[in-house]
């Protein structure tokens, strides 16, 4: 757990959960952190348990993640799933236990979104029809939005939707900031199609143009690298469009959005 948890990473997901708490709690910018670091932390463990599992022989077989050899590669594929599994249920109990000072409603709210993120209408759903359309030509826009969707941007809807129902978000607020989740979700999906093609194993810290190799459907297959880029860009414009009615509070989450269509890996 520790070897694939502590072994770097953006950390995006934490830090959406971290300012999205900070556009609604009290004190905003200013607010301690010690209510939402609990969901933080949560995010950032399901998105390294999907991590392990996705890079298994029987899913993706890659072997090479956050510039160091997968979780299996190093302790063998049935340890890589114990990991994977305590992982995502050590994040429920994270969640549950270590919260405070928060109304244990939406501490509750907190542990459904949570559950309905992983599951059939989350990442499960989402990597069944990734690994269903895998290889196939035919593959539309639309069911690679769909699975995206359900992959990538189910976890950054729900590191937003968590830090907002923990800053105190009214169910309107809530919706707003999913709907820019999802968005930048599927530029973040864009914009990692993009780099796979672009950038090389070592920038990426993963191994480069495997999604070429294994003839998976990609947003550059579909669209082009320019006319990926396009819709990533357009994407984060609506994104932004999402939170205009909180102004200067919306920064910080601005800011991800723009660093996500930007990075170099």
């Amino acid at each position: 757990m520790r070897y694939s948890l502590l072994a770097g990473g953006k950390r995006v997901r934490p830090i959406l959960a971290i300012a999205a708490f900070q556009m609604f709690a009290q004190g905003g910018a200013q607010a301690a952190l010690e209510p939402v670091m609990p969901t933080a932390l949560a995010v950032e463990m399901i998105h390294t348990m999907s991590l392990i599992h996705d890079d298994l022989p029987a899913m993706d077989d890659d072997d090479f993640r956050r510039g160091k050899p997968t979780n299996h590669m190093v302790y063998g594929e049935d340890i890589a799933i114990l990991a994977g599994d305590a992982m995502l249920s050590y994040a429920f109990e994270y969640v549950a236990r270590e919260t405070r000072d928060v109304d244990p409603v939406r501490v509750l709210e907190v542990i459904r979104l949570l559950s309905n993120c992983v599951g059939p209408e989350g990442l499960a759903g989402g990597q069944v029809m990734d690994l269903e359309s895998e290889g196939k030509t035919d593959v539309s826009l639309e069911t690679l939005t769909w699975i995206h969707t359900h992959k990538t941007a189910a976890l950054l809807r729900v590191s937003c939707a968590g830090g907002a129902v923990i800053g105190g978000a009214s169910e309107d607020d809530v919706q707003r900031v999913s709907d820019f989740a999802v968005k930048i979700g599927l530029a973040f999906q864009i914009a990692d199609d993009v780099l796979d093609v672009t950038q090389s194993t070592e920038m990426l810290g993963k191994t480069a143009g495997k999604d070429e190799a294994t003839n998976k459907a990609t947003y550059p297959r579909l669209l082009g690298l320019e006319g990926s880029r396009q819709q990533a860009e357009r994407l984060v414009a609506e994104a932004k469009e999402c939170l205009a009615p909180y102004g200067e509070r919306s920064k910080n989450l601005l800011a991800l959005a723009d660093f996500i269509i930007n990075r170099s890996n």
